[in-house]
Parts: structure tokens; C-alpha cells; sequence
């Protein structure tokens, strides 16, 4: 019998940055609001069965228009989980939130311009750009 195997090219071409801070997931998308000019809006929190048949629930803010999209996720799991990794990028589990941006708002903003933004918010302690290729669960990040 002739076996067929299907190969997927993902599209990992979006700018992603880890932030350290101590704020509640509303509190830091509204900052950002202000800070960049967005509307990010809380959506559904996304929803990963884990091995072990634990659900593991991750809060997202999404802004999109027509021309980019920016995803603020909360890296660690809402609730009380007993799992062991209960975070959406188990590799950066020391950052508090993930900001993704994808599309011409990643080109208008140099990195290094909008870590120095990010950072020159008070309730930010620490920013960094993360090449999504060097994480090993960054199919977290796929939609």
C-alpha cells in the first residue's frame, strides 16, 4: 500500500516579544493602548487540552485592522492547574506576557524603537524580542 505524507510550511514571519510585569492582563492591555494606539480587545480565552486530559485556559487581547494584527497572550494558565508546565511558551515561562505582531505594523515600528516604548511604561520591569524560530513550542502561537 503507497503511503502518503503531508508536509505543512508554517508561517513563523511575525515580530514577538516577552514582557516582565506584575500588572493584571486588562491593566497591560490598556496601557498598551494608549501607549501604541491600538484597540486591543479581550477575546475568548484560548483553550489547550493538555496529555494528561487537563484543560489549560490562556486570556488573549487581539487588535486587528486591515493591515496588521497584535496578540497580547498571558503566559501563564488561568486557575489552579496541577500540571508541570502551565504556560503557553513553556521556554520563556519567566515572562509574564507574550506580544505578537504580525503584518505592517511590524515594519512601521522597529524593534528597538517599540522595546523602548514598552519599556518606558512604569508598570513594565523588563522587555525582550524573542526569534520564534529558536522556541520549541511556538506552534502555540499558530491561528
Amino acid at each position: 500500500m503507497k503511503t502518503l505524507h503531508l508536509d505543512i510550511e508554517y508561517d513563523f514571519s511575525f515580530a514577538l516579544f516577552g514582557v516582565v510585569a506584575s500588572c493584571r492582563d486588562y491593566k497591560m492591555a490598556w496601557s498598551l493602548n494608549r501607549l501604541l494606539g491600538l484597540n486591543l480587545t479581550r477575546q475568548r480565552d484560548l483553550c489547550y487540552e493538555m496529555t494528561d486530559r487537563q484543560k489549560m485556559y490562556i486570556s488573549h487581547f487581539e487588535h486587528h485592522d486591515v493591515h496588521s494584527t497584535v496578540r497580547l497572550f498571558r503566559n501563564k494558565a488561568l486557575g489552579t492547574l496541577t500540571a508541570k508546565m502551565p504556560f503557553l511558551l513553556p521556554d520563556v515561562k519567566e515572562y509574564d506576557y507574550i506580544l505578537q505582531i504580525t503584518g505592517a505594523l511590524q515594519q512601521y515600528l522597529h524593534p528597538q524603537e517599540l522595546l523602548n516604548r514598552l519599556q518606558s511604561l512604569p508598570l513594565i520591569h523588563y522587555t525582550k524580542q524573542f526569534d520564534p524560530l529558536t522556541l520549541k513550542y511556538k506552534e502555540h502561537l499558530l491561528f
